[in-house]
């Protein structure tokens, strides 16, 4: 039995032909490896990036509408004022009552340190907030009526969420 070589083999036995294809084989692998982790990252990459639009898009509405409650609610009818500060929407000052027109202080959820620009009025009070992310929007069309203007933005900084009493007085 010992003489019987037919049955046995080893990896000693692989034809001197074939010593290089298995290293082959295996760069070859790791190339179209790299090849589909680079397109998953930029599939993620782009998933990621619309969902911060998404985002911004909610977030920037949310201080839009509060800064309009802000505004609607003052007691003087005659002078109505914007905030001096997202604090003033959290807890209205002018209040006797706890008035909250802002859950929280949302973050630019485009920029790291999550800080927004400020769009100020002639007395230094903020009307409106936007973006100071100087990337160009995925999003191009299909804004609501009131964001229609987004479509024509080149950056995430021209996405201004902005109340302006159009009327002059309180009345909308």
């Amino acid at each position: 039995m010992a003489g019987n070589d037919c049955c046995e083999s080893s990896f000693m036995d692989i034809p001197e032909k074939a010593d290089g294809f298995t290293l082959i084989s295996v760069l070859f692998m790791m190339v179209v490896f790299g090849i589909v982790m680079m397109g998953a990252g930029k599939y993620w990459q782009t998933t990621v990036k619309r969902e911060n639009e998404k985002e911004l898009l909610f977030r920037g509405d949310q201080i839009q509408q509060a800064i309009k409650s802000y505004y609607l609610s003052s007691r003087d009818e005659k002078n109505p004022s914007y905030p001096q500060n997202f604090q003033a929407l959290l807890k209205d000052p002018r209040s006797m009552t706890v008035k909250r027109h802002l859950r929280k202080i949302y973050r630019d959820p485009m920029v790291e340190n999550g800080e927004w620009g400020l769009v100020l009025d002639k007395g230094g009070k903020f009307k409106g907030v936007f973006s100071r992310s100087k990337k160009k929007p995925l999003k191009v069309a299909g804004f609501s009526k009131e964001y229609s203007y987004f479509e024509n933005a080149t950056t995430y900084s021209d996405w201004r969420f902005v109340y302006e009493n159009k009327n002059g007085n309180k009345q909308e």
